[in-house]
């Protein structure tokens, strides 16, 4: 099968455009739970750009340079953003005194990282480090934090009353909140590991 040799650098850039979206919709004042469930889509979008060029670059040997500098960058902006975002947003004003700590330590991994990462290649051929288990499940976690957070509300307080219990304590966001801390933290030092190894 064909496909257009900038099909991947088009999908980051299409990602790059969908973030100040999701940070509009969740920022206009849209009322709940609409503004939720059209946060959630455009980001779960957003997040499927992310899984797709990388993929397609890979697998029909579409990689270029502006791809392997603007893919990352457009994942942290992706990340960064939808963080902050809930940090600041009306309806998440109860996650703010633990999502600080957590976007913090997001926000802090991935500068640390990347500076390690920039001072590497320049030295010596670090692409033994590209993107691991551990660095795949931590942006997996990201991401699925965030969609909980925005949905948890809408499906366990408005569609499965049942258990509204989650909602209005939300266990699920904490939980997920608290499993991306830890999978980025040891992510993060994993990578420091390998690439203090490499500089020496």
């Amino acid at each position: 099968m064909s496909i257009p040799k900038q099909l991947p650098n088009y999908l980051t850039v299409l990602r790059v455009i969908l973030v100040p979206i999701f940070v509009i919709v969740l920022t206009v004042g849209i009322s709940f739970p609409t503004v939720n469930v059209i946060a959630a889509l455009v980001f779960l979008v957003t997040s499927l750009t992310d899984m797709l060029d990388g993929k397609l670059a890979r697998k029909y040997n579409l990689v270029s340079d502006f791809g392997k500098i603007m893919d990352p960058l457009a994942d942290k902006f992706m990340v960064f953003a939808a963080l902050i975002t809930l940090l600041v947003s009306e309806g998440f004003e109860h996650l703010r005194p633990v999502l600080l700590w957590a976007t913090l330590i997001v926000i802090l991994r991935e500068l640390t990282v990347t500076s390690m990462r920039l001072v590497v290649s320049g030295k010596t051929n670090a692409t033994g480090l590209a993107a691991n288990i551990l660095g795949k499940i931590k942006t997996v976690s990201q991401i699925v934090f965030i969609m909980t957070a925005l949905l948890e509300p809408v499906i366990f307080g408005e569609i499965f009353t049942f258990a509204s219990f989650l909602a209005e304590y939300s266990v699920l966001t904490y939980l997920t909140m608290a499993f991306m801390s830890v999978m980025t933290v040891w992510s993060g030092i994993n990578y420091v590991v390998g690439y203090a190894k490499l500089m020496k």
